[in-house]
C-alpha cells in the first residue's frame, strides 16, 4: 500500500482563519486601498469650501379669524392629512422663491459668485438645492434650513423664505376674498336687472288681466270659498241632511197614524209645549166631566159646561196636531230647499275660483318668479355682507415666524471627523472587499488542499520563499530540512528500490524547477548517496550557472557522439554530487531526447549512480519534458505558490500521465511563510528547532561563516 497516495480531500467549509489568511496575504492591497481612500477623503474634506447652515422656524395654521364670522365653512373645517405636505411644496414653488430671488437680488449675487449669468429659473433651482424643509413631529412647526458659503447670507435667505411664504399666504387669502366678493357683487347686479325686468312684466300682466289691488297684495290668488268655509259648509250640510232625514222620517210616520194615536205619539217623538199643555188640559177636563157627571147627572148644567169645555179642548188638540204636521212639512221642504241652494252656491264659487285662477295664472307665475329673484338677491346681499365682515375681522397670521434664522458660528459642511471616519470605514471595507475579490479571481494554487483536491496527487514537500542554493549554505540550514522532508517522501513513495531516475517538471516557466532539482540532488548527495544532475533543459539551461561552470560541454555533445560520457560529467564541491551540463544548444532537441542514445545514457547512469536527476523545460508547449517523463522512473511536478491557474497545472499533470510518466507527487514551491500561517509548521518549526540551540554558539557560527567565505569552489572533470 502506498502511504503517500492522495485520497480525495473532503470538501471543507470556510473557517474564520481562512478569511484571516486572505487578509494577511492581501494586506498590501488592503493597506494601499485603505490609505488611498483615507487620503482622498481627507484631502477632499480639507479642499471643500465650508458651508454654513441657518434655520428659520415657522408655524403654519389654516386661515381663520380670531372670532367666528358668518361663514359656516370655517366651523366645518376637518383634518387634512396632506395640508403640511402641500404647504411644503408651496414653499418650494416659484411663487414664493421668486419673491425671495427678487427681494434679495440673488440673480446678481449668484452671477458674481459663480462667474456665469443666472436667471430667475436657474436661481430657483440653486436655492432649492441648498434648502431643506423639515416638520417638527406632532406639531404645526416647520424648520426652513438654508446652506450657504456665507453664514450671514444663509440667515438672510432662510428669513426671506419664511417671510415670503407668510406674505404669500396673507395675500392669497385677501385676494381670494376680494375675488369672491367681486363675483358676488357681479351676480347681484345681474339679479337687479332681472328683478327690474320681471317687475315690469308683473305690472303689465296685472293691468292686462285686471287683477284687483286686494288680490295683488297676496302672494297667490285668493279663492272665493276657502278651505275653512268649505269645511264649515260641509259640516252644516251634514247636520242639515241629518235633521232633514229625521224630520222627513217623523213626518212620514205621523201621517200613517190616526189622530188619537198621534195625540199620544207626537209628545214623545216631537217636542211641542202647546200640544203638551192642551193634552194635559184635556185630560183634566175629562176627569172633571166624570166627577161632575157622577155628582150631578148628565143633564146638569155643570156637566154640560164641562163636556163643552172638553170638546173644545179636543178640537184644539186636533188643530194643534194638524198644525204640527203642516209645520213639519214646511220645515222639511225648507231644509231641502236650503240644501239645494247651498250646493249651488258652492259649485258656483268653485267655478269662479277655477276661472279666476286660470285667467290670472301668468300673473301669479311671473309674481312668483319675481319673489324668487328677490329672495336670491337677499341671500346674495347677506353673503356679500358676511364676506366683507369676515375680511374685516381681525386675524392672527396663518403663518407666524417663531424663530428667525441667525448666522451660524461653525460650518456644518464638510464634517471633517465624520468624513475622515467614513473614509477609514469605507477604505477598510473597499480594501477588504477588493482583497477578497482578487482572491476570488485568483485560481492559482494556494494551499495543499487545493493541490490534493484538484490534482488528486500527494504533496511531497513544501519549499519556502527565497530559498538559495544549499551547496552554498550549511548542512543545518532550515531550508535544507524542507528538502530533506521532500527526499524522505520521495524515498517512501518508491515502489521499487531500483527506481532511481527522477525528472522534475513544471507547467510553466519561473516556477523554481531548476533550483528544486539542484537542491534536492544536493540533499541526496549530502546523505552519502552517489547523485548526478543532468541539465536536460535544452531550451533555457540554467544549472551550469548554479554550479558555475561552462555550458560548452555536456549532454548534447554526448548524444551527438562528440564526447564520451566520462568527458561530459563534471564534479561539484559535494564529493558524491556530479553534474552534466546541457552542452551547446542544437537547432532541434526533439530528435536528440527521443533518440536511442538518450535511452542508453539513462540506463548507463542508472548503473553508475544511486540517483539520477533530470532538469527539463516547462511541459506546457514543449515536448521535451513529456519525453523525459516517459523515459525516467519517476516524475515530480513543481508548482509555484500563487503563480499559474489550477487548470494549467492540471493540464500538465494529465500530459505526464498520458505519456506514461510515473508522477509520484507535487512540490509546492516559493511559499510565503510570513503571510500564510497554514504553512508555518513546515518552516517555522525547523527554524526554531535548529536555531534555538545555536544561540549559545553564535561565535562559532560566525567563524564558520568567515572560513566559508574564504573557501573557493574548485570544480573539475571527474574523469
Amino acid at each position: 500500500m502506498d502511504p503517500l497516495k492522495a485520497t480525495p480531500a473532503p470538501e471543507n467549509k470556510l473557517h474564520f482563519l481562512d478569511y484571516w489568511r486572505i487578509i494577511r496575504i492581501r494586506k498590501t492591497v488592503i493597506l494601499a486601498v485603505f490609505l488611498l481612500v483615507v487620503l482622498t477623503a481627507t484631502l477632499v474634506t480639507f479642499i471643500l469650501t465650508p458651508t454654513y447652515s441657518s434655520t428659520a422656524r415657522i408655524k403654519i395654521e389654516r386661515d381663520q379669524t380670531d372670532i367666528q364670522g358668518f361663514s359656516s365653512q370655517q366651523a366645518m373645517m376637518s383634518y387634512d392629512p396632506y395640508f403640511f405636505l402641500t404647504e411644503s411644496e408651496v414653499i418650494k414653488s416659484e411663487v414664493v422663491l421668486g419673491k425671495v430671488i427678487t427681494n434679495l437680488d440673488l440673480n446678481v449675487e449668484f452671477t458674481k459668485r459663480y462667474g456665469q449669468p443666472y436667471r430667475t429659473a436657474e436661481s430657483i433651482l440653486l436655492v432649492k438645492s441648498h434648502m431643506d424643509l423639515k416638520g417638527v413631529r406632532n406639531t404645526s412647526l416647520v424648520d426652513i434650513t438654508f446652506l450657504d458659503e456665507k453664514p450671514i447670507q444663509a440667515a438672510r435667505v432662510a428669513n426671506a423664505i419664511a417671510e415670503a411664504y407668510r406674505d404669500h399666504r396673507f395675500e392669497q387669502k385677501q385676494e381670494m376674498s376680494k375675488r369672491g366678493i367681486a363675483t358676488l357683487e357681479k351676480e347681484r347686479d345681474g339679479l337687479d336687472k332681472k328683478i327690474n325686468d320681471e317687475k315690469e312684466t308683473v305690472d303689465k300682466l296685472r293691468e292686462d288681466l285686471k287683477v284687483s289691488d286686494m288680490a295683488a297684495s297676496e302672494s297667490a290668488p285668493t279663492p272665493l270659498i276657502t278651505s275653512e268655509t268649505f269645511r264649515r259648509y260641509h259640516e252644516l250640510k251634514i247636520e242639515s241632511q241629518i235633521e232633514y232625514n229625521r224630520l222627513k222620517m217623523l213626518l212620514d210616520k205621523f201621517k200613517q197614524l190616526k189622530t188619537e194615536t198621534l195625540a199620544q205619539t207626537i209628545p214623545t217623538a216631537y217636542s211641542d209645549a202647546l200640544l203638551s199643555n192642551l193634552l194635559e188640559s184635556r185630560s183634566l177636563a175629562e176627569q172633571k166631566v166624570l166627577m161632575v157627571e157622577k155628582d150631578y147627572g148628565p143633564e146638569h148644567l155643570d156637566v154640560i159646561k164641562a163636556k163643552a169645555q172638553l170638546e173644545d179642548l179636543k178640537t184644539k188638540v186636533e188643530d194643534r196636531i194638524h198644525g204640527i204636521l203642516v209645520g213639519l212639512e214646511v220645515k222639511v221642504d225648507s231644509l231641502k230647499t236650503g240644501l239645494d241652494g247651498l250646493d249651488k252656491d258652492v259649485d258656483d264659487a268653485r267655478k269662479l275660483d277655477i276661472d279666476t285662477a286660470s285667467r290670472t295664472r301668468p300673473y301669479w307665475e311671473a309674481k312668483k318668479k319675481l319673489e324668487e329673484l328677490v329672495g336670491i338677491r337677499r341671500v346674495v346681499d347677506m353673503r356679500i355682507l358676511g364676506e366683507k365682515i369676515d375680511m374685516a375681522l381681525p386675524k392672527t397670521g396663518a403663518v407666524m415666524v417663531v424663530d428667525r434664522a441667525a448666522p451660524d458660528i461653525s460650518p456644518v459642511k464638510p464634517k471633517k471627523a465624520v468624513n475622515i471616519g467614513l473614509g477609514v470605514i469605507i477604505g477598510l471595507v473597499v480594501g477588504i472587499g477588493l482583497a477578497f475579490f482578487i482572491e476570488y479571481l485568483d485560481t492559482s494554487v494556494k494551499t495543499i488542499d487545493d493541490v490534493e483536491r484538484a490534482l488528486q496527487s500527494p504533496v511531497l514537500g513544501v519549499i519556502p520563499q527565497n530559498v538559495g542554493l544549499l551547496i552554498d549554505e550549511s548542512i543545518e540550514s532550515p531550508h535544507a530540512e524542507a528538502y530533506r522532508v521532500l527526499r524522505t517522501n520521495i524515498l517512501f513513495s518508491r515502489k521499487d528500490d531500483r527506481l532511481n531516475t527522477i525528472a522534475v517538471v513544471s507547467a510553466g516557466a519561473g516556477e523554481g524547477k531548476s533550483t528544486t532539482v539542484f537542491n534536492l540532488a544536493t540533499v541526496f548527495a549530502q546523505n552519502g548517496q552517489r547523485v548526478v544532475i543532468v541539465d536536460s533543459d535544452l531550451r533555457r539551461p540554467t544549472l551550469h550557472k548554479m554550479v558555475k561552470v561552462t555550458n560548452n560541454l555536456g549532454l548534447t555533445n554526448y548524444l551527438l557522439k562528440q564526447n564520451t560520457l566520462d568527458e561530459v560529467i563534471q564534479t561539484s564541491p559535494v564529493p558524491t554530487l556530479d553534474f552534466m551540463a546541457s552542452g551547446k544548444l542544437p537547432s532541434s532537441s526533439l530528435g536528440i531526447l527521443s533518440s536511442t542514445q538518450m535511452r542508453e545514457l539513462i540506463g548507463e547512469l542508472k548503473k553508475r549512480y544511486d540517483f539520477v536527476f533530470f532538469d527539463s523545460p516547462p511541459i506546457m508547449g514543449v515536448s521535451d519534458a513529456s519525453i523525459l517523463a516517459s523515459a525516467v522512473d519517476m516524475t515530480i511536478q513543481v508548482i509555484q505558490y500563487r503563480r499559474y491557474p489550477q487548470p494549467m497545472n492540471i493540464r500538465a499533470k494529465n500530459m505526464i500521465e498520458k505519456v506514461g510518466g510515473n508522477l509520484v507527487g507535487i512540490v509546492l514551491n516559493n511559499i510565503n511563510m510570513s503571510q500564510d500561517e497554514s504553512y508555518y509548521y513546515y518552516s517555522g518549526y525547523y527554524h526554531d528547532y535548529y536555531y534555538s540551540g545555536r544561540d549559545d554558539s553564535s561565535g562559532k557560527g560566525k567563524s564558520d561563516k568567515k572560513s566559508k567565505e574564504k573557501e573557493k569552489l574548485e570544480i573539475k572533470q571527474k574523469f
